[in-house]
């Protein structure tokens, strides 16, 4: 069993009631550690808040802390961070999970509007790089080493069509993690991404809405999105958080010591390397 009492964890983008984000801050709760949650306020998002997922922590006996702000603004991280250290007393775990939701970026490159690029990269690597950088200061303030998890996706790996905006930064992310991980393995610092497939999570029912044909409804294409990922999975199923929350549980933990600045697959074997 993977045990993190005494641990202090931030978990990024965690206000979806069925996301990825809330079942690592979970999972981690679950394994002993006091866990501090972000993601824009419901006023600023599609998305419900963290007062759900702040009960689920409490209910399970650990501490939490709900911190609202936008991880790609300096000056909001740096406040977000202080909020944490100062209620928790210390950071030990940060797993960047923020993204940029579906938008008009999933369309072909020589349609794909420069907005609509950079709002993708200023959540998803802006984001990423800004919360790293708050989250290994305060690391190596501390000297007690600890876990830098990073989400990024089996798109990260390879791109697809559609996806030029997307896959450019979740490659980013890894690139990071990888030039990350070298700065801080003196320190005992560990950096490493996920790499999830196909999850079931909201962001399924958002690539449904975006980018299904005119002529077959949402609730079809959503269907045949999952058909398709378990006919190319090995392991024949869809991906479910708890998966991807049981990965970053095990990488957050003692067991992963002597591993840093890898991309973990977990996606059923579809992408195997």
């Amino acid at each position: 069993m993977v045990e993190l009492h005494g641990k202090v964890a931030f978990v990024t983008g965690a206000a979806g009631r069925k996301g990825i984000g809330r079942a690592i801050a979970v999972r981690l709760a679950e394994r002993g550690a006091s866990v501090a949650v972000n993601d824009l306020r419901p006023s600023e998002s599609r998305r419900q808040g963290l007062e759900d997922v702040l009960s689920e922590i409490e209910g399970l006996g650990a501490r939490s802390l709900a911190v609202y702000g936008d991880i790609a603004d300096g000056a909001q991280v740096e406040r977000m961070f202080a909020q944490v250290v100062n209620h928790l007393g210390q950071l030990d775990i940060m797993v960047n999970n923020a993204a940029a939701p579906s938008g008009p970026d999933r369309v072909p490159l020589v349609d794909l509007q420069e907005e609509h690029f950079d709002r993708v990269q200023r959540v998803n690597v802006r984001g990423t790089y800004l919360c790293c950088r708050a989250a290994a200061r305060q690391m190596l303030a501390q000297g007690e080493g600890g876990r830098i998890i990073n989400i990024s996706s089996v798109i990260g790996k390879h791109g697809v069509a559609l996806y030029a905006a997307y896959a450019a930064s979740k490659f980013a992310i890894r690139g990071l993690t990888q030039s990350l991980a070298h700065e801080l393995g003196p320190d005992n610092i560990t950096v490493n991404a996920i790499c999830p497939g196909l999850t079931e999570s909201e962001r399924v029912d958002d690539l449904a809405h975006q980018l299904h044909p005119s002529n077959i409804a949402t609730g079809v294409f959503r269907k045949e999105i999952f058909e398709r990922a378990i006919r190319e999975s090995s392991l024949k199923r869809v991906g479910k958080t708890s998966d991807i929350a049981d990965a970053a549980a095990f990488l957050a933990s003692d067991y992963a010591s002597y591993i840093t600045g890898q991309s973990l697959v977990v996606d059923g074997g579809h992408i195997m390397d």
